[in-house]
């Protein structure tokens, strides 16, 4: 059986904007991926509400990737891929990020999986680095466009595939870009709605079919 780790932030956990609470089951992505990919596959969902890729928050807590990356990746071994989606959070206004800020801490969490891949799983693990979908326009009118500094984050969102492509390219990871493939809602400017959940995990179960070949 092929193990996935889905790490990532509330897009990953099934936030739902419009109830704000999480989506059942056949609506969060890496359940409809495990549904898609079958018995043959053991699809771990590992998002967090907030979840940073590298920074501390000392407003909502315990968020940053970086420091859990390590022991969930010991925790769930044995792996065959990691799905990292991550950076939304990074560009809320706290953080004074720009694009190249996030995809450094980015760079960072990449050279500590492929470490621990090298060293410990023998270059098992392969990595899928999506792109998160664009923050929207409407984050101008959301209860979260204060936090996330209203058309500033939308301008940050739109710049991160471009790194990610890079990141990806010089890491040997396979790369996607959600924006190609889906939207988030516009009732909070940041999630997806149920039905682009289910889109993105059928997208992301062809990735890994195609990537396991």
């Amino acid at each position: 059986m092929r193990r996935i780790l889905c790490f990532g932030d509330s897009l990953t956990w099934g936030f739902d904007p419009e109830t704000r609470v999480r989506f059942e089951e056949d609506s969060r992505w890496p359940c409809v991926m495990q549904e898609a990919l079958g018995d043959g596959y053991k699809v771990i969902e590992e998002g967090q509400n907030g979840r940073t890729i590298a920074t501390e928050d000392p407003a909502e807590g315990e968020k940053n990737g970086l420091t859990y990356i390590g022991p969930c990746l010991e925790s769930h071994a044995p792996l065959d891929y990691v799905i990292l989606m991550l950076g939304s959070n990074d560009c809320k206004r706290k953080f004074s990020y720009s694009a190249m800020d996030i995809a450094g801490e980015m760079q960072i969490m990449l050279e500590k999986i492929q470490s621990y891949n090298r060293f410990m799983c023998n270059d098992r693990i392969r990595v899928i680095l999506v792109s998160p979908p664009h923050i929207a326009d409407s984050i101008k009118d959301s209860w979260l466009g204060d936090s996330f500094g209203y058309e500033n984050s939308v301008k940050l969102s739109k710049e991160l595939s471009s790194w990610y492509k890079q990141l990806a390219d010089m890491y040997g990871c396979t790369f996607v870009d959600a924006a190609e493939y889906v939207k988030v809602s516009d009732a909070d400017g940041v999630h997806m709605n149920s039905e682009a959940q289910r889109k993105l995990g059928n997208i992301l179960a062809e990735v890994v079919l195609k990537a396991g070949k």
